[in-house]
């Protein structure tokens, strides 16, 4: 716990996954527009950020897992190796599949959706690195796999803190004073850098 670096990483990329607009806050604002209730949307940013926790969890009990019995290089390398293909899939295919979801969806089909989008985006691989390296400063290797198991789930929720409240903030702006329409003109295009920073993440763990 003495290494913040980590932590702020941990905290800038739910910072960077809630503003990204396909982790959520935009179905959320269509969804209060559709149905004219701001209600509607704050309670939309629940379940979609409890899906992403869910499934940066899921990927991080499976590094753990791993780590418990592989020496940390090997780790490593398998999971830069992953990382790295699952980016050059989302540079040639992976943004043309959406996940859908229609405007009457329930809260639990919302955190059904967010987890599969975060899921199908490969949100969690994104923290690999993060929290090996506050695995490694707590832990002698990841053979402390209930230690290791902890701090993945304390970087879960500074992660899914970060995330909420800046889908929080975003969502706030677009419905009440910006709306869809005003996004045409300060569009910017996550796909293109979500693929970027999958791919730093595998570069970073090859080099680390």
């Amino acid at each position: 716990m003495t290494n913040v670096w980590p932590w702020l990483t941990l905290a800038g990329l739910g910072a960077f996954h809630g503003a990204n607009p396909a982790m959520g806050w935009l179905f959320a604002v269509a969804l209060g527009l559709h149905r004219q209730s701001a209600r509607t949307v704050w309670l939309s940013l629940v379940p979609i950020a409890i899906g992403h926790a869910v499934s940066i969890a899921v990927v991080l009990a499976v590094v753990v897992a791993f780590g418990a019995v592989m020496d940390l290089r090997s780790l490593q390398l398998v999971a830069a190796a992953f990382i790295l293909a699952f980016a050059g899939y989302l540079a040639i295919y992976g943004h043309r599949h959406r996940v859908r979801v229609g405007m009457r969806a329930g809260m639990a089909g919302l955190a059904v959706w967010s987890f599969l989008m975060a899921t199908s985006h490969g949100a969690g691989l994104m923290l690999v690195p993060s929290v090996l390296s506050l695995c490694l400063a707590d832990h002698a290797g990841m053979a402390g796999t209930t230690g290791s198991l902890s701090v993945s789930l304390a970087a879960v929720a500074i992660h899914t803190a970060a995330m909420l409240a800046v889908i929080a903030a975003i969502a706030l702006v677009v419905f009440t004073w910006l709306g869809l329409s005003g996004l045409r003109s300060a569009w910017i295009n996550f796909d293109r850098l979500w693929t970027l920073a999958l791919g730093a993440t595998g570069i970073l763990l090859l080099v680390w």
